[in-house]
């Protein structure tokens, strides 16, 4: 009744400043962004602080209990986050596995042993065609001729290493 009383008290454009500005403020912590509504709250409440206190320490309470109850939101959107709501819509529960049928761009270890075409001079690194996918490969060391056929027997990341065949 006593806070009711005080918003009563203080008049209805610093109460809108207070109210719009814990809204805003509350709205930036669920939802992080640009800062824009946060920004804009912080002011308003600020605002109402202003318009509000009659003294400095009228205005430091306020802004002491402004801070507690932001506190107390702050605390509840952490706590959302780590087991409410806001986990369910911030952590990603969907995992990329090869069983599924993804692929990093570093693993092509699914090339080994394929057969294919140089399509450069291999001395010893240049190009090659499997199965229309052009590679970067190196052959073991010994120069290998342009359309020659060739083999892949080891992979290391993005190197891939060729034999003659």
């Amino acid at each position: 009744m006593e806070a009711l009383n005080f918003i009563v008290s203080i008049g209805p454009v610093p109460a809108t400043c207070f109210i719009i500005g814990f809204v805003l403020l509350i709205f930036e912590m669920f939802h992080p962004g640009f800062g824009v509504p946060g920004i804009i709250g912080l002011v308003l409440l600020l605002l109402g602080v202003v318009l509000t206190a009659r003294t400095m320490l009228e205005g430091l309470v306020m802004i002491i209990v402004i801070l507690v109850i932001l506190g107390l939101a702050f605390s509840f959107v952490l706590n959302s986050a780590t087991k409410g709501y806001l986990s369910k819509k911030l952590i990603l529960s969907n995992t990329s596995r090869k069983e599924s049928g993804y692929i990093g761009t570093e693993d092509l270890s699914y090339f080994l042993g394929k057969e294919g075409m140089s399509t450069s001079v291999l001395r010893p690194a240049g190009t090659a065609n499997f199965d229309g996918v052009k590679l970067d490969v190196v052959s073991e060391g010994e120069f290998i001729a342009k359309e020659t056929k060739i083999k892949i027997v080891k992979v290391e990341g993005r190197r891939i290493v060729v034999r003659e065949l």
